[in-house]
């Protein structure tokens, strides 16, 4: 198997990411299919883009199959607030149209690292997938580590797979910081325009 799980076993909680598979077979299979899930996420961030906000957008995928999205809303001045994240939004949307569906079974994929409030309520909600794109080296919450918590949550299990279509997301937020006060001379606005477009951190 060529995707090698890089895990780290946390008392009981195991967190896994995954490398991105080479080539061949399955692996490239599921590498195809997070791309086309996270080009579904972009689509999103793109719209919250246009229209000012901080470009995060993520969509939920259950059996193949889109079942959620969301975008990042009221990132402006005028209308500021810290819960309108896109991850939030689309666990909202979800619960109003498919409140049948198992978030165990979930995949969720977002053009950038979840935050901790993101992470956390993801977790809670029975999500144990996570997908992103761009890494959040300010605020990104994946790097939590749940054994060190109550039992709720060093029993859980999650898998998380970083960096897929890392350049795309990563070219939204440089256009974002170039143009926005949001979050502006911040650490991940300094590390973000500070990135090569083509390259790897």
């Amino acid at each position: 198997m060529n995707v090698e799980p890089l895990w780290r076993n946390r008392g009981r909680a195991t967190v896994y990411y995954r490398k991105q598979p080479r080539p061949e077979g399955r692996n490239f299979m599921m590498k195809r299919e997070h791309e086309t899930f996270m080009q579904a996420a972009l689509v999103e961030a793109r719209a919250a883009l246009a229209t000012g906000e901080f470009p995060v957008g993520v969509v939920l995928v259950h059996a193949g199959e889109i079942v959620g999205q969301g975008r990042r809303a009221n990132s402006q001045a005028e209308t500021r607030n810290e819960l309108d994240h896109a991850e939030i939004c689309a666990l909202r949307q979800l619960a109003q149209t498919r409140p049948e569906l198992n978030p165990a079974a979930l995949t969720v994929y977002s053009t950038l690292e979840p935050c901790l409030m993101c992470y956390t309520t993801l977790l809670l909600s029975g999500v144990r997938r996570i997908v992103w794109a761009y890494e959040d080296v300010m605020g990104g919450g994946t790097n939590l580590d749940l054994s060190r918590l109550n039992p709720l949550y060093r029993e859980m299990r999650v898998e998380l797979v970083p960096k897929v279509l890392r350049a795309d997301s990563l070219a939204l937020f440089q256009r974002f910081f170039q143009n926005s006060d949001y979050w502006q001379d911040s650490l991940l606005s300094r590390y973000t325009l500070s990135q090569d477009p083509g390259g790897t951190p």
